[in-house]
Order: C-alpha cells, then structure tokens, then sequence
C-alpha cells in the first residue's frame, strides 16, 4: 500500500478537538495543500465552507487508495450503505492514477491469501465478482511442515469447501476501482499540485508510515525482524490441480508456494537479509535448484529428533488412527516468470489506539505483521467490516461520525481483540520455527503432531484465521 510520505501530503488530519463553535459551525482541522507541503490548523468554518475560496468540506477522507482504503470507500458507497447517501466522502490518493485496461498475461509477484471471510467483505459490495471473472486461484488445502524434523499440519475442510482464495494485489485493487466508479458516490483525488481541505473524520488507511498516523500523534509498538521476504511468479515442471497452499519453516524464515494457476505458483521466502540478496541476484537456474532444494532437503534433520517423532507419531496413530492426514509431496519448479524477482523487508508495528478525535486507523497503518500466516490485508478487511458497521449505524442516529464516541471506541476494541491475539501468535510462531535448538525443535515438533490429529482444534484454529 503506498504512503503519503513522500509526496504532497494530502488531506493530513481532522481535528482532534472538534467542539461546537459559537457561531454555529464546527472546529474542523483545515488543510492547505502545496506541490511543496502543506500546512494545517483549526478554525471555526460553518457547515459549508464558501465555494468561492476554493476550499471543499468532506464527511470522510479516506488517506490511502490501496486495497484497503479503496475498500472502505467501497464499504460506505451509496450503493452499499443507504445511511451514507447524502454524504460527502472524498478518497485520497497521492500517486497517479492507475488505468487497468485489460488483465495483463503475466502473472504479478505480489499476492494476497484472501480468507472467507474477506471474501464475503468483498462481495457484499460486489468486488468479488469482478475477482472471479478476472482470475484468481481457490486452494482447498494447506501443509506445513517442519524443514527440522517430520511433523507437519495440515488444514482442509471436510466438504471440500475452498478454503482460502490467491489473489493478486493489481488484481484486487483494479477490481475495486472498477466497483466503485460503477457505484458512484465517493469522490477520488490523485496526485494534486494545490488543495484546500476541510474534514470531519479522517480514516487512515495509508500504509505502514501513515501520515494519517504521525499527525495525530498516535504511537507504534514496532521493531524490525532480522529477515526480508523474496517474491517470485513460479513455472511448475508440470500442469496439476495446484490447490493446495504450501509452507515450510526453516531456521532461516518459511517459504510458502501459492496457486495461482494449474501451472504457475507465486513464491514467498522470508530469510536474512543476506540471503535475500544473494537470492535475488542469482542466475535462474540456480534459483529454481534453491527453491527445490529448500522444499525437499533435509540437511537440518537430527536423527534423535526424527526418531521421538516417529514413536511419538505411532502413539497419536495407535490413540487415534483416524487422526491426520496423509502426507503430499509439493511440485517441483521448472522456471520462474522474467523480471518477477523482488524483495522487502519485514517487520512488525501496532498503534497504540485505532481511533483519536475525528481519526480512525485501518490496515497497515493500524498494524503490520509476518507474511507467514498470510493474514496482512486480511487483517485490513476485519477493520473495514467493523468501522463500516459502527459508522453506519453512527449515521442512522445522526451523529457527528467524528467524535469520539461509542461508535469509534467500540471499533477499536472490537478489532484489537481481533487483531492482537492474531499478531502476538504470528510473531511467536517466527520466533519459535527460528531456532534449530533440539529442545525447542522437540517441543514444536510434538506439539504439531498433536495438533493435526485433534480436529477440534483444527477446526477452531481455520476459524479463527478464516474471519
């Protein structure tokens, strides 16, 4: 998702002290927008500000036109949300605009594991259809294994159901662009040499370096991991059903093999820097040995740790044999697609609160997490789901949706609840698979054997990732 940082900072902040002033307008935070930088203030303004200053007023601004805040705007259009009909509602974007004529041959390196759920998000206001007559790759299983031992899970849905969907992130933001200017209602500004803007709410939905963020003074819990992740577009030697999402951890970072077609897969491997590097600038041939390599050798097994595996597999199997699923093999990699390497660094943040006066936080200028669960825009969805909800009904009981009332509050503890426990479990999860330390290989490695044989708790684990 792009930032605002670096280019005119568009629609910075509504006030964090929006009072009612004596004459019978609103402190609004104004914003004056030069191709050079901005300046910003409060000042008393009626309802309307004057059309001969050039100067608009919006209900909402959204900051950010990338998937999730392209999303939002989305999620309060007039053909979504009767209770936003009448309102003003401006999407601010501080790139060009991006025109999708037609859908490219090749496939894009950068992909998104879009959930059930999201999948519902999206198609109550009617982008999944434009997904699905685009393209986009339905997987019904998922397996994980340990590159330090045999244990592996696996996660798959007893009526076969899909259990998840591979999208392509061009794809997802063209299909919501197209949606929104079929809808109308929402107003889109791209890159702007000057521009006068008064707000009621802000919602920041511009990346992990949100200005949004920044200017409201909202802080971040983050650090940096130790590793970048290398993305690639993958030819498969040869043509399968490819609907299962593969993963491995390695004390390097996991590698993951997503479907995007019956011959072709997008990679994603979280190692060190280095490593990244070294990745990223070798000859094709030898990067596809790495990936093959990487998906089947076992050079980090220990015979003591393979051996407990085994008798404590047999154990599970003899208590019961009904648990598990059998092991599958991955396909093998033939090529990759010209120009698709690229790589980014990873690391973990969380603002300490979603919401301040007349701002909300969604996506990742609320959070950033791991790309090991697949849960990043995901995560940008369940926000979306919840501030659309809270804000609807805010303006079904004529509310000022900018104050900071129950509706923003309850937006914001229903989503960390959500949200919280989801990062603190992908975060030990990087930490736990990053050590090859017999002890700690032993624990995940009875620990994950255990897990595949109880379907239960399967089960409430796809639950919970599928919201």
């Amino acid at each position: 998702m792009r930032s605002l940082s670096a280019l005119p900072r568009l629609a910075v902040l509504a006030g964090r002290r929006g009072r009612t002033s004596g004459a019978g307008g609103r402190v609004l935070r104004v914003c004056r927008v030069t191709g050079r930088g901005y300046s910003s203030s409060e000042d008393t303004r009626p309802e309307q500000p004057s059309s001969s200053s050039g100067s608009e007023l919006y209900d909402v601004i959204i900051s950010g036109g990338g998937m999730v805040g392209t999303a939002m705007a989305c999620a309060l259009g007039k053909g979504h949300d009767p209770n936003f009909c009448g309102k003003k509602i401006l999407l601010l974007e501080a790139g060009h605009k991006k025109v999708f004529d037609k859908l490219p041959e090749t496939y894009s390196n950068r992909v998104s594991s879009i959930t059930p759920g999201s999948a519902t998000l999206l198609s109550s206001f009617g982008a999944w259809e434009h997904i699905c007559n685009m393209r986009c790759k339905p997987f019904k299983r998922m397996q994980v294994w340990d590159a330090c031992s045999d244990a592996m899970i696996t996660f798959d849905k007893d009526n076969l159901d899909d259990m998840g969907y591979i999208v392509e992130n061009d794809v997802i933001l063209a299909a919501l662009t197209k949606q929104l200017e079929a809808a109308g209602g929402i107003k889109k500004k791209n890159k702007t040499n000057k521009i006068v803007l008064f707000l009621s709410t802000q919602i920041g939905a511009d990346g992990p370096n949100s200005m949004a963020r920044k200017a409201s003074g909202i802080q971040t819990v983050k650090w940096n991991y130790d590793q970048s992740a290398v993305v690639a577009t993958l030819h498969l030697a040869e043509p399968t059903d490819n609907n299962v999402a593969w993963q491995r951890f390695l004390p390097s970072g996991p590698i993951a093999m997503l479907p995007l077609s019956d011959n072709r897969s997008s990679l994603v491997w979280s190692t060190s820097h280095q490593q990244a590097s070294e990745l990223l600038n070798m000859d094709e041939e030898s990067f596809v040995d790495a990936i093959n390599s990487t998906f089947w050798s076992n050079e980090y097994h220990s015979e003591f740790i393979d051996m407990t595996g085994s008798m404590f597999r047999s154990m599970l199997s003899f208590l019961m044999p009904s648990g598990g699923s059998p092991r599958q093999l991955p396909p093998s990699v033939a090529h990759i697609g010209p120009k698709s390497r690229a790589m980014f660094p990873l690391g973990l943040g969380h603002a300490t609160e979603y919401v301040r006066r007349r701002v909300a936080l969604i996506g990742d200028a609320a959070h950033r997490v791991h790309p090991l669960a697949g849960q990043g825009v995901n995560l940008g969805f369940g926000d979306i789901s919840s501030l659309a909800r809270h804000l609807s009904r805010a303006a079904f009981d004529g509310k000022d949706l900018g104050s900071l009332t129950r509706h923003l509050r309850e937006f914001e503890t229903e989503c960390q609840r959500h949200n919280l426990p989801m990062m603190a479990v992908i975060d030990m999860m990087k930490r736990l698979y990053s050590t090859k330390m017999a002890p700690f290989v032993l624990l995940r490695t009875l620990g994950l054997q255990a897990t595949n044989v109880v379907a239960p708790v399967k089960e409430q684990i796809m639950a919970f990732a599928s919201k």
